[in-house]
């Protein structure tokens, strides 16, 4: 089954209610949404995503926050804790230095638990809802599992996260364990702790919310419509390229479908889509490794590694959703060294944009396609980051400026600033 950019919108079968159902991206299997607990087709396990028998239109759009976006969502408001509504930065200084015609940073860090994951949080937990589910489980680098708690205390549920020990920032595991989820830490990498979710929910143990789970990335294709619709409010047109970090590659895989549904209503010509530019951390880089190979699939790296702790992750599970965006969209996807990623990360800092490192990684790989030649001078460009500077405080710790002791009078300060 074709992810194309032009793909006209498919007619709703039988098996769809109030006009949304589920399809497999590769047999075209559909599945009634709400009769059973589903994340994978059963005919042929390939991922599912979401469809709608009328794609929406700008116009659908009021209120505030995702759930502005309701027309584009396939499920009413269950749990919010007001997220979205993210600020889309200029960044003057950054924009001269990288050299294109403009430069914005989204900065998915200021939702309520500091990351994008709220937004797939809000629907993949209202899914929970309408499918009566009582456990809720993820794996998780530490974004996923921090809002995945927060979500699923308010609404009432119990939340197992599964994380790889001694590898997620202490500020996550804080945030999930505050929120009263259950901490697993696993004898393993990220990739091990999702087979082990994935084993859970296929026993009935728990309901996965990791971005396998097509309901989220429902909310998070939200991203894509604020910056569409911030950048031509004030630009006067749409960005031609969007550079955002790669871990599990939801991020690039809801865009992507955020485009297509908007071309598929008349919205967006296919000429006006955004190039998804995904970038990588060098140690954690199969996306990169399948673009730049022409492969078909994503070979699955069993070992990764980088300071980039939230995208420390080596078999991309969207990965066959999010390398048709890449390609169809005329982007591409590009590796950076953890030195060229905490260099960014100070470089937004100083221009107010407090990121942890992997959000970072957007700003680093912009830099590098620079170098190469592959993004132009005369490009309008967004950098896309996913978790707040405060996610990861170790990290900005050891890339900001060492505190300096001083005496405890005013002439001992005056005589320190002095030398």
């Amino acid at each position: 089954m074709s992810l194309s950019l032009t793909e006209p919108a498919s007619a709703a079968p039988d098996v769809a209610d109030d006009g949304v159902w589920l399809a497999c991206i590769d047999c075209g299997e559909t599945l009634a949404p709400f009769e059973s607990v589903v994340y994978t087709c059963p005919e042929c396990d390939s991922l599912l995503e979401v469809r709608y028998a009328e794609p929406p239109t700008f116009d659908q759009f009021e209120g505030s926050g995702v759930w502005r976006y309701d027309a584009a969502l396939p499920v009413p408001k269950h749990v919010s804790i007001d997220e979205g509504d993210t600020p889309l930065y200029s960044v003057p200084r950054l924009e001269t230095e990288v050299g294109v015609d403009s430069l914005q940073v989204k900065h998915e860090g200021m939702n309520g638990t500091g990351s994008f994951k709220d937004r797939g949080m809000t629907v993949g937990v209202g899914a929970a809802k309408e499918l009566g589910v009582d456990r809720l489980a993820c794996a998780s680098t530490g974004n996923t599992s921090a809002a995945l708690a927060a979500y699923g205390a308010r609404a009432g549920m119990e939340t197992l996260v599964l994380l790889p020990a001694g590898k997620v920032a202490a500020g996550k595991v804080a945030q999930a364990s505050l929120h009263g989820a259950r901490i697993l830490e696993v004898d393993g990498n990220f990739d091990v702790c999702l087979d082990i979710v994935q084993d859970l929910a296929s026993q009935g143990e728990a309901y996965l919310l990791n971005s396998l789970n097509p309901f989220r990335l429902e909310g998070q294709k939200t991203i894509g419509l604020e910056i569409l619709e911030a950048h031509r409010e004030r630009l006067g047109s749409f960005p031609d390229r969007i550079v955002l970090p790669v871990g599990n590659a939801g991020n690039t895989a809801a865009l992507y479908k955020c485009f297509r549904e908007l071309v598929q209503a008349g919205e967006l010509a296919p000429e006006q889509v955004p190039k998804l530019t995904g970038v990588q951390a060098s140690g954690a880089a199969p996306m990169v490794e399948a673009i730049e190979n022409d492969l078909d699939e994503i070979q699955r790296w069993d070992s990764v590694e980088t300071r980039a702790t939230a995208i420390r992750i080596g078999n991309p599970v969207n990965g066959p959703k999010a390398l048709p965006g890449i390609r169809e969209t005329g982007g591409t996807a590009v590796a950076v060294d953890d030195e060229a990623i905490t260099e960014a990360q100070r470089d937004l800092a100083e221009e107010g944009v407090g990121v942890e490192p992997a959000s970072a990684a957007s700003l680093a790989g912009l830099r590098e396609l620079r170098d190469r030649g592959v993004v132009g001078d005369d490009e309008q460009v967004v950098c896309l980051t996913t978790g707040h500077l405060l996610k990861d405080p170790d990290a900005a710790a050891a890339a900001g400026a060492e505190p300096e002791p001083v005496p405890g009078t005013t002439d001992g300060v005056l005589e320190h600033l002095g030398e």
